[in-house]
């Protein structure tokens, strides 16, 4: 297992944070989770033109080399913000 980053996957909810789906990852790699929260309003901004009552941009933390596994939660984490 090598170092880590972080990643802002965009999750659309049908109620509030409940049913919320992963729609888009962003591009952008953040080599700490401090970078990867200062960084989510503007993604979120930028993700406006999906089709969901609400928006929630998560930073999730990757491993290197690119693995499957994510530590997406259902709940919001600690650095999750709601459009």
């Amino acid at each position: 297992m090598g170092p880590g980053y972080f990643i802002i996957a965009i999750m659309g909810c049908a109620d509030g944070s409940a049913n919320c789906t992963q729609v888009a990852t962003m591009p952008t790699r953040y080599e700490s989770r401090a970078a990867c929260v200062a960084a989510t309003p503007n993604m979120l901004a930028a993700s406006t033109n999906l089709d969901f009552p609400s928006l929630l941009a998560e930073c999730q933390s990757m491993v290197r080399p690119a693995s499957a596994s994510t530590d997406a939660q259902s709940s919001a984490p600690d650095g999750a913000l709601r459009s």
